[in-house]
C-alpha cells in the first residue's frame, strides 16, 4: 500500500517558504545548466550547418586547417577537370578555389576581433547550398566589392550596405548581405578570389570545394584525389572537416557547463536536505500515525522521496522556463581552429530542456534520500511520543 502523493503536495502547501526557497536554488541550478550547454550546442550546430555531404574539400595534404593550407591554381584546374564534380546548368564544373585569411576588426561594441575574409569565385553560391543574398548584391568580378554574412554585419561597424571595410591596403566597399542557414559563414567577409590572392599570399588558394555528381561516391572520389601524384591533397567531406573543428571547443564548453553546475548544484542539495530534514522533524506524528496504520517504512522512505522530487522538478521546470528567453540569442566566440570569431545562436532543444529536468531530478534524489532514510528507520515507539 502506497502513501497517495496528496498527502506529499498537501505538506508541501504546508511549507511555502522553505518550498520555494529550495527549489529556486535547485531552477538557478537547472538554468545554469541549460545555458551553459545550450552556448556549446549552438556553437556545433553552427560549424556543423557550414558544411554539406553532397560537397569534398582539399586541403593540401598535412594540413588540418586552411589557414595553413596552399593549392595552386593548375591543382584547381586538374580537380575542375574529373569527372565527378557535379556541373551547373551551363555545364560549368561547380568547384570553388577559395582562399582565406585572418584579420582584425574592430566590434561596434568596442574591443577587436579576428574576422575570416574568404575570396571565392561566382560559383560558390552554386556549390554551397544555402547561402543567400538578402540584402543588395553579388560582387562584380575585378571590382573591390565585397558581401558580409548577416550576422557578423550585426557586430561590426561599416558594414552596411555601400560602406567601406580597410584591409590589406584597399578600401572594399560592401555591397551585400547574405545569410547561410546559421552557419559560420555568416561570420565572414566574401570577395573575389582573383582580388584576394594578390594582396595576401599570392598565387596560391587555401582550399578548394567541389560538389559531387555522386555523393555516394565520396570514397572512391576520396582515393581518386589522394593518390594522384599531381595534385597532393587530402580530400574531406565538407561537413565532417567543419564539425571536427567543433569538437575540442565543444567538450571545453561541456566539461565547464558540468562544472559550474555541479559546484552548484551540491548547494543546491545541501538546500534540500536540510528542507528535508525539518520536514521529517515536524512531521515525526504523522510519521508514527502512518507506521500504525499498516503503511510499511518502505513505504514511508518513498513518499518522502517523492516530496524531495516534486520540490526538484518544481525548481527544474522554473529553472527551464528562465533559461528559454535565451534561445536564439546571438553571442561569439573564438573557433580555435582558425582563431576567428564565430557568431552563432544559442540553441535549446527539446533533448537540453529534458536533460536539465533529469539533473533536477538527481538533485531531488540524492537531497531527499537522507532525511527520507531517517524517516523510515524512525521507531514508530519513539515516534509515538510526539502524537
Amino acid at each position: 500500500m502506497k502513501i497517495p502523493l496528496i498527502y506529499n503536495l498537501r505538506s508541501l502547501k504546508e511549507r511555502p517558504v522553505s518550498t520555494a526557497t529550495t527549489a529556486a536554488g535547485m531552477a538557478l541550478v537547472v538554468a545554469v545548466f541549460v545555458a551553459m550547454m545550450a552556448l556549446s550546442n549552438g556553437f556545433r550546430a553552427a560549424l556543423a550547418s557550414t558544411g554539406s555531404d553532397e560537397n569534398v574539400l582539399m586541403l593540401r595534404k598535412g594540413a588540418r586547417a586552411e589557414m595553413n593550407s596552399g593549392l595552386s591554381r593548375e591543382s584547381a584546374n586538374i580537380i575542375a577537370a574529373m569527372p565527378f564534380v557535379a556541373q551547373d546548368e551551363n555545364g560549368r564544373p561547380l568547384v570553388s578555389a577559395e582562399t582565406f585569411v585572418v584579420i582584425t576588426l574592430e566590434r561596434t561594441v568596442g574591443g577587436l576581433a579576428n574576422v575570416v575574409i574568404r575570396g571565392v569565385s561566382e560559383q560558390a553560391l552554386k556549390v554551397r547550398k544555402g547561402i543567400e543574398i538578402v540584402k543588395g548584391r553579388m560582387f562584380r568580378p575585378g571590382a573591390t566589392e565585397v558581401m558580409v554574412g548577416r550576422t557578423m554585419a550585426a557586430r561590426f561597424p561599416n558594414t552596411g550596405i555601400a560602406d567601406k571595410i580597410t584591409f590589406g591596403g584597399r578600401d572594399w566597399t560592401v555591397v551585400g548581405h547574405f545569410t547561410a542557414d546559421g552557419s559560420s559563414f555568416e561570420s565572414e567577409v566574401w570577395g573575389e578570389n582573383e582580388q584576394m590572392m594578390p594582396i595576401f599570399r599570392g598565387e596560391i588558394f587555401q582550399s578548394i570545394t567541389i560538389r559531387l555528381a555522386d555523393p555516394s561516391a565520396f570514397a572512391g572520389v576520396k582515393q581518386t584525389l589522394e593518390e594522384d601524384p599531381r595534385l597532393s591533397v587530402d580530400a574531406l567531406q565538407e561537413r565532417q572537416f567543419y564539425e571536427s573543428q567543433s569538437v575540442l571547443l565543444h567538450q571545453i564548453l561541456n566539461f565547464i557547463a558540468i562544472f559550474v553546475a555541479g559546484v552548484m548544484a551540491i548547494g543546491a542539495v545541501f538546500g534540500a536536505i536540510n528542507t528535508m530534514y525539518a520536514a521529517v522533524s515536524s512531521r515525526s506524528s504523522e510519521i508514527a500515525v502512518l507506521l500504525t496504520l499498516g503503511f510499511k517504512p518502505f513505504d514511508v522512505l518513498s513518499s518522502f522521496m517523492a516530496e524531495a522530487i516534486m520540490i526538484a522538478l518544481l525548481g527544474g521546470v522554473i529553472g527551464c522556463l528562465m533559461v528559454l528567453p535565451i534561445n536564439g540569442l546571438i553571442t561569439s566566440t573564438t573557433n580555435w581552429a582558425s582563431f576567428s570569431e564565430v557568431a552563432f545562436a544559442f540553441r535549446i532543444t527539446p533533448a537540453l530542456l529534458l536533460n536539465g529536468l533529469l539533473f533536477a531530478t538527481a538533485m531531488g534524489l540524492i537531497g531527499g534520500f537522507f532525511p527520507a532514510r531517517r524517516a523510515a528507520k524512525q521507531a514508530v515507539v519513539d515516534a509515538m511520543r510526539n502524537v
